[in-house]
């Protein structure tokens, strides 16, 4: 009897082992089964990213490429570029969660009666504006506004974006600070202001007039609604980020360090809202990493050297090259680039200027543009660069045109 029951618990025993190591072994599959799900889930995510930001796998797959014929240098990425606009999207971002462009927006509101004189106040703000802040804080200040407006009307502002960063890369070409290239064109050949407007000012004239006409064609909605009032979350706060926000501009104007700025700035963040940190585009920074990884290659290649040595001998190879090379490298790459070259400074300058215009690489202020869209757009991303690809094209064939014939009548040419 005894051994009876002693085999029954064995056997009990036994069963029992085999059954908690099917569940073991159950688990175990159940447990790689999640592990390799979640992986799925952040390749999924990473290569998302990827589709859904055009820009960003372009500026990747350039910079990969272009790494295969030449070897990448630090000395090619512009940290002055990346910390300002790191700077200027925390402080945007700041005022932003303050309500401060929400208080802006709709005081803008207040004054216009249909969508399109809100555009234009906005595309004047960014044109205006881009003389004496450059281009790329015209437009990394006016965007946000106006997708904020966008909202609070419900309508779409796609084109009155594309239009203000057409305004804010044309604006800009007036003045030497108004952009890098210029800048670099101004002291690098030592031109006298007189000289410098004298050159780029039929440039602004027809620019303006264009963004006129193209304002007038786009849809008109009338504002017939009961504007909420807006209250600034922190009105302290808000006059620290102000002040900020003249600090970095003074930066990029190189009046001060950038780099105290920068510090500046993050202590700043640091002390009044952390959480801020998380909420900056950072893809937008990997994105100019790698177009200056893969401007820097493509300048350094032999056969790119021997080709400008050959070519560009006279004034209107180097005002045609000087665009064309825009739509590939962007203007300002394109402006140091050829200014190894040539001794004539009016052809490159209206060159690059007018180059600034075409392919959204152009000019890297236009990478701002859309990627600050996209973020809050991301199914139109497509819609955006056909309808920006339209008017850029359609506003540098014309304009090309119309300087090629006058600057042959003064002889720059």
């Amino acid at each position: 009897m005894e051994m009876m029951v002693f085999f029954r618990a064995k056997r009990f025993q036994m069963q029992l082992t085999g059954v908690c190591s099917r569940i073991d072994n159950t688990g175990g599959e159940l447990m790689k089964e999640y592990i390799y799900v979640e992986n799925v889930k952040k390749v999924k995510l990473k290569f998302g990213i990827l589709k859904k930001d055009i820009v960003l796998t372009i500026s990747l797959l350039l910079a990969i490429v272009s790494c295969l014929f030449h070897p990448p240098k630090l000395e090619y990425i512009n940290f002055k570029v990346l910390v300002s606009l790191f700077n200027l999207m925390l402080v945007v971002k700041a005022l932003e969660e303050l309500k401060l462009l929400d208080k802006f927006a709709i005081t803008i509101l207040s004054k216009c009666h249909n969508s399109k004189s809100v555009s234009a106040i906005l595309i004047l703000l960014c044109f205006f504006s881009s003389m004496f802040v450059t281009n790329d804080v015209a437009l990394i200040t006016f965007v946000p506004l106006t997708l904020i407006i966008s909202k609070i009307i419900q309508t779409s502002m796609l084109d009155t974006i594309i239009l203000e960063t057409i305004a804010a890369n044309i604006g800009s070409s007036l003045t030497p600070m108004g952009n890098p290239q210029n800048l670099f064109i101004f002291t690098y050949y030592g031109i006298k202001p007189i000289q410098f407007f004298t050159t780029i000012l039929l440039l602004v004239v027809l620019g303006i007039v264009l963004l006129f006409l193209l304002n007038q064609r786009l849809n008109s909605k009338t504002l017939e609604m009961e504007l909420p009032y807006i209250s600034i979350k922190n009105k302290k706060k808000a006059t620290v980020w102000g002040i900020l926000f003249g600090i970095i501009s003074a930066s990029i104007l190189g009046v001060l360090s950038y780099k105290l700025a920068f510090i500046i700035a993050l202590g700043t963040a640091c002390i009044l809202d952390i959480k801020l940190l998380k909420k900056i585009d950072y893809l937008l920074l990997i994105t100019f990493i790698c177009f200056f990884i893969f401007i820097g290659n493509i300048s350094e290649l032999k056969v790119v050297h021997t080709f400008a040595s050959e070519n560009l001998k006279s004034p209107t190879s180097i005002f045609f090259s000087s665009i064309i090379l825009s739509q590939l490298i962007s203007n300002v790459p394109a402006a140091i680039f050829l200014s190894k070259f040539s001794v004539n400074w009016q052809p490159l300058l209206v060159g690059v200027n007018l180059g600034g215009l075409g392919t959204i690489v152009a000019s890297l202020a236009s990478v701002i543009s859309f990627k600050l869209f996209i973020k809050r757009d991301p199914q139109k991303s497509k819609m955006y660069l056909i309808r920006f690809s339209f008017y850029n094209f359609s506003i540098l064939a014309l304009l090309t045109l119309v300087y090629y014939f006058t600057m042959k009548y003064q002889n720059f040419l």
